[in-house]
C-alpha cells in the first residue's frame, strides 16, 4: 500500500512529513494493505491567513480500494501530527466498517 502525500502552499512536503505520514497511516492501516491500492493524504493550514492559535491544519485521507469506490475522511487539530493521526484512526474505523459489511453481505 502506497502513501501519497500532498499539501498546500502553506505547508512543506519535507521527507520527515512523509516519513511520519506514512508511518502512521501505514500503521493504522496495515491490516488492509492487501485490498487498498493507495492512499492519498492530503494537508493544509485552512487558516493560514490568520494569525494565532488554533485548530488550524487539516487532514484528509482517501483509501483508494481496488474495484470500490474510494473512501475518504477528514480531521481538524492543532498541529499536522495531531490531524494526521486522528485522520488515520477515522480511516481505520471507516474501512472496518466497509470491510464488515461487504463480508456480511448474502452470496447471490
Amino acid at each position: 500500500m502506497k502513501v501519497h502525500l500532498n499539501t498546500d502552499n502553506h505547508l512543506s512536503a519535507s521527507e520527515g512529513l512523509s516519513e511520519r505520514t506514512d508511518r502512521v497511516v501505514g500503521g493504522a492501516l496495515e491490516r488492509f494493505a492487501d485490498r487498498l491500492t493507495r492512499v492519498e493524504a492530503h494537508l493544509s493550514d485552512v487558516n493560514s491567513h490568520k494569525s494565532g492559535d488554533g485548530v488550524d491544519k487539516r487532514c484528509v485521507l482517501e483509501a483508494r480500494i481496488a474495484g470500490q469506490q474510494p473512501i475518504a475522511v477528514t480531521e481538524d487539530a492543532e498541529t499536522v501530527d495531531q490531524a494526521i493521526s486522528g485522520a488515520a484512526q477515522k480511516l481505520k474505523r471507516a474501512l472496518d466498517s466497509k470491510f464488515g459489511k461487504l463480508e456480511r453481505r448474502p452470496e447471490k
